[in-house]
Order: structure tokens, then sequence, then C-alpha cells
């Protein structure tokens, strides 16, 4: 409805000047003319088709466009730039008082509206550009609330991405902790057929799997019932992709979702895929205390070593530790030194000697 009267309106707007326009004509050119009324209609429905018609089509368009990216705007943007768009205005009108006022030789009376026209569009221009740049600190003074919101929508933050889960971190467990932690933002999305990926599990004639099956499902059941905003169930499936794998791969390049997964397979073709991966075991590898050598912690030797007199015990976070000299100290919790360190694709192994020994 709104199109046609928009469009409506453009083509008697047009037909009116155009039905006015003979009376700019000079009068020779009328004279041979012996129907006056039937040209003004003429030159009217010419006008109203040529010109009122195409620009009503212009101008529906371009109303719509801006309709669509107003609602595009989240509140906080409209109502800063509407200030700066008043203020601009209010500006114009008060340096254009002394314009005004003024006097003018009447054959330049014309550059009293084209200054301000021209003044009042520059200053709303300059008062909306402001207001973009230094809206939030406006809306910080008025409510602290908004400022997010603010931000968000200019740019400057960015909102958490959704974190896809597959089988093997859910079975992993240390997902709850991480949860509870509150390191870990955004949505939890578990597809379905990672569902029934746990379901075929924990019906498995196989104690092992099924053990870890029921794992899985006992834990969702509990980050529902803890974090019942946050987790959701995702319903899409591929019918052409055959591997779960695969559909994680698909889904969070759809979602534009992070992956999280302990697949150290999973996470190396993701990541061929340009998908962000967040793996639980990187995190824990991450989490280990840095130990440099002339550290000195308490450890319990364990267990004998590979090599003659070594010693075998491990830290809380189950990084192992080869002590020399530790083999006469098995079972017994002593000070020791850290003499250095060595990452292998296991872990990280740390070495060390016992403190008494460096006193001697």
């Amino acid at each position: 409805m709104l199109n046609l009267v928009i469009i409506g309106s453009l083509i008697l707007v047009a037909g009116a000047l155009g039905f006015r326009s003979v009376e700019l004509l000079p009068p020779e050119t009328l004279l041979p003319v012996s129907n006056l009324s039937g040209l003004r209609w003429v030159t009217g429905g010419f006008a109203a088709l040529i010109l009122g018609l195409p620009t009503g089509v212009i101008l529906q368009g371009a109303y719509r466009r801006l309709e669509q990216r107003l609602r595009q705007w989240p509140i906080e943007v409209i109502l800063t730039r509407a200030v700066g768009l008043v203020l601009g205005l209010l500006l114009a009108n008060l340096l254009l008082a002394p314009l005004f006022v003024l006097p003018i030789p009447a054959g330049l009376g014309w550059l009293k509206p084209l200054a301000a026209v021209v003044t009042s569009l520059s200053l709303s221009y300059v008062g909306v550009t402001a207001a973009d740049t230094h809206g939030s600190a406006l809306l910080r003074l008025v409510s602290p609330n908004t400022v997010q919101p603010m931000l968000l929508a200019e740019g400057t933050l960015r909102p958490a991405a959704s974190k896809l889960l597959d089988s093997s971190v859910i079975i992993d467990g240390r997902i709850e902790a991480i949860l509870a932690t509150q390191f870990l933002e955004g949505q939890l999305i578990i597809p379905r057929f990672v569902l029934a990926e746990l379901q075929t599990l924990s019906d498995s004639s196989n104690d092992q799997r099924r053990g870890r099956g029921r794992k899985g499902l006992e834990l969702l059941n509990r980050l529902q019932q803890n974090y019942p905003q946050r987790l959701v169930i995702h319903s899409a499936d591929f019918a052409d992709l055959d591997t779960v794998d695969a559909k994680l791969v698909r889904l969070a390049q759809e979602l534009n979702a992070m992956l999280l997964t302990n697949d150290y397979g999973l996470n190396q073709v993701a990541s061929v895929q340009n998908v962000t991966v967040l793996n639980v075991n990187e995190l824990a590898q991450a989490m280990r205390a840095l130990y440099l050598p002339g550290d000195t912690l308490d450890l319990k030797i364990l267990k004998e070593g590979k090599e003659p007199s070594q010693g075998v015990g491990y830290l809380d976070d189950g990084t192992m530790v080869v002590v020399e000299q530790g083999r006469a100290h098995i079972g017994d919790e002593l000070p020791v030194v850290v003499t250095g360190a060595l990452q292998t694709s296991a872990g990280r192994m740390i070495f060390a000697r016992p403190k008494a020994s460096l006193k001697t």
C-alpha cells in the first residue's frame, strides 16, 4: 500500500507540474494553440508518465532500502544519530541567523537560501558523523548498560562464537569443569547426529564402549540441568555425508562456529578447512605449570627410571619427572631441583636432581 502511495504521489506531483508548466511558455508560442486546456492535459499526462512514474519507482526502492537498513540498526545507533542530526541543524540555525539580517543586494538574494541549504546539510552530516564516532561516550553518560550493544553495532566488540561439541569432548568430561570456571563463552551446540553416536555407543555390546557412551549422555544431562540457556540441540543433518566428522566440519562452517574436540584427526581436518578448533588436550597442556632450571619442587618418587639410578615421579597434572639419583628414594617425598625439560609427542618431561645431592 505504501508503495502505491509513494508512486501515486509522485505521479500526481509531476502531472500537476506538467499541467501548470504551460503557463511558463512564451505567449507567442501559445498563439497557434486553439485548445489551451487540452495542451495542459497533454503536458500533464506526459510529465506524469515520463517524469513522475520513474521517479516514484526510484524513490520507492530507495525508501525500501532505507527501511531495511533502519531495521538492522540497533536502537542505540538510531538514537545517537538522531541526536547528532538535531544538534547539527540547531548549530546551522545559530550560524545562519546573522546572515539573514545582513543587507544583501536584490540581485544576490538567492545566496541566502543557498547558504541555508548548504550549511544545514554540511552541519547535519558533521553531527551524524560525530554521533557515530563518540556516540558510545554519550550513551555511557546516559546509561552504562547500553554501551555494549553500541560497541557490538560499531564492530568494536564481537559476540562470542558458538561452540560445536563432538562426542570425544563430551565423553572426556573435562568440559564440565571448564564451563564451571566461566572461561568458555557462547552457546554450546550439540548436533543430533552426535547424540545418535553417543546412543549407539551406550547400546553397544562392548562394555568399554557402552560405558563411554553412557558417561557422555550423563554429562549432557548434567549440562542441560546446569546450563539450560546455553545448551542447544541442533537438528541439522547432512544425508550426503557419511561420517560424523565430515558432518561436524560442514555444520561448523554453516554456523560459523568453533569446533570443540579432543580428536587429533578431526582437529587437523577442520583446521585445513578453515574451521577454528578448540582442543581441550591442548588447553590442558598449555595450563601446565612451567618449571625452569633451578626451580625447586616437592616430589614423591614412585618407580624406577630407564637408566641406572633414575627415579620417576609425577606432578599433579600428570607431567612425568625423571630424577637422577632418585632410585634410592623410591617411595619417599623429597625436594628436587629442576635441571631441564623436554617436549615430546606424549607431553612434557622434566628432569631433576635431589636437592640434597647438589649441596654435596
